[in-house]
């Protein structure tokens, strides 16, 4: 990858769009004058390629647009084009334009012409290769004077930037601000800790006053309740009197008139009840018809979407059948072409084939022939230097037995070097044998592969049909996962409205009660199940129909410990009250009932579990049922109970209650009935929609394996289809021909050791021979005849040896040439074109059934929904005509009941004694201060039930005197010390778990710094090592290194073993440059000690390390040779030519332009800059001018 083209517009001096000529992927010089232009050309790349120019004010925008004359410049923009052939950009395109705008008022990246994000463009030339942490890809002016007066810690700085160690640096801070806000938090909890015990101190105290407090107050309650209790028992017997007086008078004069009245208002409650029930019904009714009406019209419209594309896809389908029709004249065409190709290219393979047979035995001959002239010339040369080896020993020992030692010694080696090369025999011999049983495996593998080639018709059919079996089975997975959708949609509708439903019966429940009742049976649930509080029972409210009072809502709990945790639960979350009945606190006390027909005990007409019984006996145990008012108050005077009738009246000891007005709409009972009712409709539709929800995840998971199976079956296809198994083919014919060779090489070696072998047994026969022989000076005449006819045998067999060996070398090599073509041509091509044949004639037919098949399954599809659309509309149309009649049906009962009603509605008022109104009011008070006394302990009903009033009064005078040294008790003190105790051990967890976490920070920190000092370690030595290497070229007779210096060689020698020191994060305090210009053994000199031009180099050679060690596609250099003399000029250039990647250079130098390929002038005219090509000549033109005189 490198940079082709640049296009500048309105940035600083480049005003006119300036398009520069493409790059040479190697190395570009561009010259100019000064104040030409050539930085901006350098700053407009950095412009869009580096961070330089991020977080920029309006100024500083302003800054970046050209300010020359003419019209004023609004906006600028640089465009890179990448040469992206090595695909280094992910894009998949062989170019990537890449461009950055800005105005005064916008900053915007594109990348191939569409907009892009900063972010998304960084990342792109990151995973490019444009590394943030070393931003050395460009050098600006003044970077390397900058790095050649840079100090030690400065460089150390930069090797931290290019190891990359910020994010190291930064999680560190990160972790020890985490461990200061864990300490701070660690002493907060301990004060609170201390706080919180020296409270607990005081509340010990605080506790057992405040039990004293409660004794005292318990009785002082028992005393207030029995006065109290025995002024309403006086009251009541008072307004009896009264009562019994007004029925005995009303009933002489008005019986007949109250018996009209009786049951006017009797027919009255009648047709309201009636009223009520048949509206509430035929609202429920006409709701259930309306939602079902908003159902249908949504099921309809996804149908006829559905309708839609199944039309659309059955169109497409109808053209692609339409044009594999066509397609199959022109695959008859191709075939017949394949045919013929076959045909011709059978007859050429058996011409080379028989050719091959032909030449076989001929080169079979010649092999053999060769290998015995080979042996016969090896074991003449055998004999002719072991004459030759005797003639020379005859003269080289004194003595036979000298002679004998040395042979002795040469036959041990010779039987050494022998059994070594048997063993190597033996081996090369398995070796063989492996390598032709490979062979012998690939030749059947071929075979094999040749034969499923044959047989390929058959297995693409086979994967065809399980390919349209698995779109078959996901075409019905995914028609079920539509109809689970709809089911869905349909549900959460219907889940909307009945949460609305719900909320509405919520708030007519809450408006129906006291505001913290609603509240508190609301939160109740939530608090049994948040607090696990066990024992909680149900409510009463279901008679409240049958009995108007008040403690149906009061819940039952097992005992009165279960009533204070959920009392202390609502308290603390503040929602509301209630109030309790616990069981085993109750001690109901049953009456005597009456025993006769007209008074029926309510409890023998109530079903409830027998664990419930003392809590109905509390609440129903004194009231009976009779059949009228008359008998109901007879009773309730003569026993004491409260007495109902059937129609709603009832009779007590205080009198008796008939007439009035009930309104069915504000009733309790009917709210919390009615809320119940919905609850349980949400219930079950949120059960259904779950359900829904898990058949739809099951159903995903269905579809997700069958996808994968077509797909799986779908690409096995198309590799059948297009693979064909030519590559495998091909690959096991190239590991044919490399076994083949090896065998060759192998029986060759193995041919060597046997000619060896029989070389060394000749060598053993002469040495035993001459060993047994008399020592002479020279050979004996017999050897010296023998020496001379060998000598001729060698040189005839020699010459045989040449004659048969470049014979056979010419057969062999036409053989291998004729082998190699058949095996990786011919036969090659002849399966290419069977395997064509075979795919004309599957993708003809193949293609053209299985459209046909998709064809008859879409117009199945397509009729399926139609049906559906059609049952949809004619049940949409008899719903909606349903709902009018309803809505016609309601509004006509509605007027007809309000018409009736005008006329006979009458509003009576009945006046009362003042007596009796005063009784009431004293009654009223005598119950409200008893409410107030709160729930009572056991002993207040019994325990002073004897004693008399004057005593009581006396009692409760003490009583109240000493409650008032109490005064200032606080009454929290238990839930307050309960509060504290449950704080201190939440605080004790914390402080727990606040140390473990400390201890993973610091253990976080440790290994931060362990693999910041390794990525140091790591970096320096790789930029160390090429700096040495590129310092080398660059000054070839000196050398150069960098030291790495270390605190803890600093504390050494100064003798400073200070324990910040030691335990400092920071173990490296710089890198310092030691070089020697003039040779490689000399002492180095540190780079403050070197001249301008010399720490210029050595800046260079940094630079060029550190890019070495983390290389970019390419570099942009603005005059790096500025301060270099002309020696190190040339090895600067020589050095960019040789190495890799794009190099864009600004110079003043002709060395560099000697080196570079292409060649740029920037021209300054008009306060307007531009860059064009020019030819090498004009560039060293235009240095030579600029170089001082």
């Amino acid at each position: 990858m490198h940079i082709k083209q640049i296009v500048i517009q309105g940035f600083k001096s480049y005003k006119d769009q300036t398009i520069i000529d493409p790059f040479s992927p190697k190395h570009n010089v561009v010259v100019g004058g000064n104040g030409s232009g050539k930085s901006n050309f350098f700053a407009a790349i950095r412009f869009v390629l580096s961070d330089a120019y991020t977080h920029m004010s309006r100024e500083e925008r302003q800054a970046l647009l050209h300010e020359g004359a003419g019209s004023a410049v609004m906006s600028a923009y640089v465009e890179i084009i990448f040469d992206n052939t090595d695909n280094r950009f992910p894009t998949g395109k062989d170019e990537v334009t890449l461009r950055r705008t800005i105005g005064l008022k916008k900053d915007e990246y594109s990348l191939d012409k569409k907009s892009s994000s900063k972010s998304d463009v960084m990342n792109l030339l990151e995973s490019a290769g444009f590394s943030r942490s070393n931003p050395y890809y460009i050098v600006p002016q003044g970077r390397i004077t900058a790095l050649t007066n840079a100090k030690d810690h400065e460089r150390l700085l930069l090797l931290k930037e290019v190891a990359g160690t910020q994010v190291y640096e930064q999680r560190r801070t990160e972790s020890i601000k985490i461990m200061e806000d864990t300490k701070l938090k660690q002493s907060k909890i301990d004060e609170l800790l201390e706080y919180i015990e020296e409270r607990l101190n005081e509340l010990e105290e605080e506790k057992e006053e405040l039990r004293e407090f409660q004794e005292k107050d318990r009785e002082k309650r028992c005393l207030e309740y029995t006065i109290y209790e025995r002024e309403l028992s006086e009251v009541n017997n008072q307004l009896n009197l009264i009562e019994e007086e007004r029925v005995r008078v009303g009933n002489i004069s008005d019986d007949r008139t109250a018996e009209f009245e009786e049951r006017d208002e009797q027919i009255a409650v009648c047709t309201q009840i009636i009223y009520v029930l048949t509206v509430k019904r035929l609202d429920t009714e006409i709701a259930e018809l309306q939602q079902k009406v908003e159902l249908i019209a949504f099921e309809k419209r996804q149908l006829d979407k559905e309708h839609r594309e199944r039309v659309k896809v059955r169109a497409q389908i109808e053209m692609e059948v339409q044009d594999i029709s066509q397609d199959l004249g022109r695959s008859e065409q191709s075939q017949l072409e394949v045919v013929n190709e076959l045909q011709n290219l059978d007859n050429e393979i058996r011409g080379k084939q028989e050719e091959l047979t032909d030449m076989t035995p001929t080169f079979e001959a010649k092999r053999a022939e060769e290998l015995d002239i080979q042996q016969q010339l090896e074991a003449t040369e055998g004999r002719l230097e072991g004459l030759y080896a005797k003639q020379g020993r005859n003269s080289q020992f004194h003595t036979k037995r000298e002679r004998d030692n040395w042979l002795r010694s040469e036959i041990n080696s010779i039987t050494q070097i022998k059994s070594r090369q048997e063993q190597l025999k033996i081996e090369l011999g398995g070796e063989i044998e492996e390598t032709n049983n490979r062979l012998q495996h690939i030749v059947q593998e071929i075979e094999n592969k040749r034969s499923g080639i044959g047989n390929r018709r058959v297995n693409i059919q086979k994967v065809r049909s399980e390919l349209e079996g698995a779109k078959f089975e996901r075409d019905v997975l995914m028609d079920e996962r539509k109809e689970l959708w709809r089911e869905e949609t349909k549900l959460s509708s219907t889940l909307e409205k009945t949460k609305e439903e719900v909320r509405k019966a919520e708030r007519a429940f809450a408006s129906s009660t006291n505001r913290e009742t609603s509240t508190a049976l609301t939160a109740l649930p939530q608090i049994i199940e948040k607090y696990g509080i066990q024992g909680v029972y149900d409510m009463l409210w279901r008679l409240k129909r049958l009995l108007g009072i008040g403690n149906l809502f009061h819940i039952i709990v097992e005992n009165e410990s279960i009533a204070e945790q959920i009392v202390r639960a609502l308290n603390t979350e503040k929602k509301g009250r209630l109030t309790f009945m616990p069981l085993k606190r109750l001690r109901p006390k049953l009456p005597v009932y009456p025993e006769s027909s007209d008074a029926l005990p309510m409890l023998t007409k109530l079903r409830f579990e027998d664990k419930y019984a003392k809590a109905f006996q509390q609440v129903f145990g004194k009231t009976i049922i009779c059949p009228s008012l008359d008998i109901a108050s007879q009773y309730a005077r003569s026993h004491g109970l409260n007495a109902i009738t059937l129609v709603g009246d009832r009779s007590d000891r205080k009198g008796a209650l008939t007439g009035g007005f009930l309104d069915s709409r504000k009733s309790r009972l009917a709210a919390v009935r009615t809320l119940k009712t919905c609850r349980q409709a949400l219930e079950e539709q949120s059960t259904r929609a779950g359900e829904v929800k898990v058949a739809l995840e099951r159903k995903e998971q269905e579809i997700t394996r069958a996808v994968g199976k077509y797909q799986s079956l779908e690409g096995k296809t198309k590799e059948l289809e297009e693979n064909a198994g030519q590559g495998e083919l091909r690959r096991l014919v190239q590991e044919e021909g490399m076994l083949n060779g090896q065998i060759v090489k192998k029986t060759h070696s193995l041919a060597a050791i046997n000619s060896a072998l029989r070389t060394l047994d000749d060598q053993l026969v002469a040495f035993h021979s001459e060993l047994s022989s008399q020592f002479t000076r020279s050979l004996s005449i017999e050897e010296e005849q023998t020496f001379n006819n060998l000598k001729v045998q060698v040189e005839q067999l020699r010459k045989s040896y040449s004659e048969i060996a470049s014979q056979r070398a010419e057969l062999e090599s036409r053989k291998n040439i004729l082998e190699n073509h058949l095996k990786n041509h011919l036969y090659l091509r002849r399966d290419q074109l069977a395997s064509r044949q075979m795919d004309i004639e599957m993708r003809s037919t193949g293609t053209l059934e299985s459209k046909q098949k998709e064809l008859e399954k879409a117009n199945k599809d397509v009729d399926d929904v139609s049906a559906k659309l059609d049952e949809l509309e004619s049940s949409l149309d008899e719903t909606s005509s349903e709902f009018q009649e309803r809505q016609k049906e309601r509004n006509t009962i509605q007027a007809f009941y309000f018409q009736s009603s005008l006329a006979d509605r009458l509003e009576t008022t009945r006046g009362h004694m003042a007596k009796r109104a005063l009784l009431l009011q004293k009654k009223e008070e005598c119950n409200r201060n008893i409410r107030d006394l709160g729930v009572l302990p056991e002993e207040a009903f019994e325990k002073y039930k004897k004693v008399k009033s004057e005593t009581i009064l006396k009692r409760l005078h003490k009583i109240n005197e000493a409650l008032k040294r109490f005064s200032h008790v606080n009454k929290k003190a238990f839930d307050q010390y309960n509060n504290f105790t449950n704080q201190k051990e939440t605080l004790t967890k914390r402080r727990e778990d606040l140390d473990v976490s400390k201890s993973s920070i610091e253990e976080l920190i440790e290994v931060l710094d362990h693999r910041k000092e390794e990525a140091i370690e790591r970096t320096f030595k790789q930029v160390s090592k090429n700096f040495t290497v590129i310092f080398e070229k660059l000054a070839p007779a000196g050398t150069g290194r960098l030291i790495m210096q270390r605190k803890i060689d600093r504390t050494q020698r100064t003798d400073d073993n200070s324990e910040e020191d030691k335990n400092s994060v920071e173990n490296y305090v710089g890198i310092s440059i030691s070089v020697s210009f003039n040779s490689k053994e000399d002492e180095q000199q540190r780079i403050q000690q070197l001249s301008g031009g010399q720490k210029s180099l050595c800046a260079l050679a940094l630079i060029f390390s550190i890019q070495k060690c983390d290389p970019a596609p390419f570099y942009l250099l603005d005059e790096p040779d500025a301060n270099l003399d002309a020696q190190y000029r040339t090895a600067v250039a020589s050095l960019l030519a040789e190495s890799t990647g794009q190099f864009i250079c600004t110079t003043f130098r002709p060395e560099m332009i000697q080196q570079a390929e292409k060649f740029y002038g920037v021209v300054f005219h008009n306060k307007v800059s531009s860059v064009k090509a020019i030819p090498k000549e004009e560039a060293l033109r235009f240095v030579e001018q600029e170089q001082p005189q």
